[in-house]
């Protein structure tokens, strides 16, 4: 219930510009939207429950959520279309979510940088696994074991491809 209450807060409180922009999105594709949104919902309450502390915040949790986030959107999405759109969908919901809701810039830099490891980390599994047969398993505990390699970003000039990062 408190996730949902943090959803419809989220809402009410964005503009009318900013709802027009996220319906043009999404209206097209509206199974991909319930999808997401399930995934959505999927991925905070995972976090919540794995990293209290720190999902809702800058910390590892939170960079946890964003690749499980991104990870359950491509996993549902591919379920009922090719990975090709289902990546692409999850690239402009995720980058939208950043544009709509700015943070200061090695924030959003973390943010996007956490949903492309794992939008990777989806399409790395796909070869060996038809995308008809994934499960939510798959990603909970080895995105988490990816947190013991996780790195602290502290400035935007820092590169840590194939690692998740967080601030501290």
């Amino acid at each position: 219930m408190r996730t949902f209450k943090i959803f419809f807060n989220t809402i009410k409180s964005m503009s009318l510009k900013k709802i027009m922009r996220l319906l043009s999105l999404l209206l097209p594709h509206p199974v991909f939207a319930l999808l997401s949104l399930y995934a959505t919902v999927q991925a905070f309450t995972i976090a919540q429950k794995k990293y209290p502390e720190t999902a809702s915040n800058n910390g590892i949790g939170n960079a946890y959520r964003h690749a499980l986030w991104c990870s359950f959107i491509m996993m549902y999405c591919c379920k009922v279309s090719s990975p090709q759109k289902a990546l692409d969908f999850c690239k402009r919901i995720t980058d939208m979510h950043e544009e709509l809701f700015p943070n200061e810039p090695l924030e959003t830099k973390m943010d996007l940088h956490n949903n492309k490891i794992g939008m990777d980390y989806f399409m790395e599994l796909l070869p060996g696994i038809h995308r008809q047969f994934f499960e939510k398993g798959f990603f909970i505990d080895n995105l988490a074991k990816k947190m013991d390699d996780a790195k602290v970003l502290q400035n935007l000039d820092d590169d840590f491809a194939g690692h998740l990062v967080f601030l501290k």
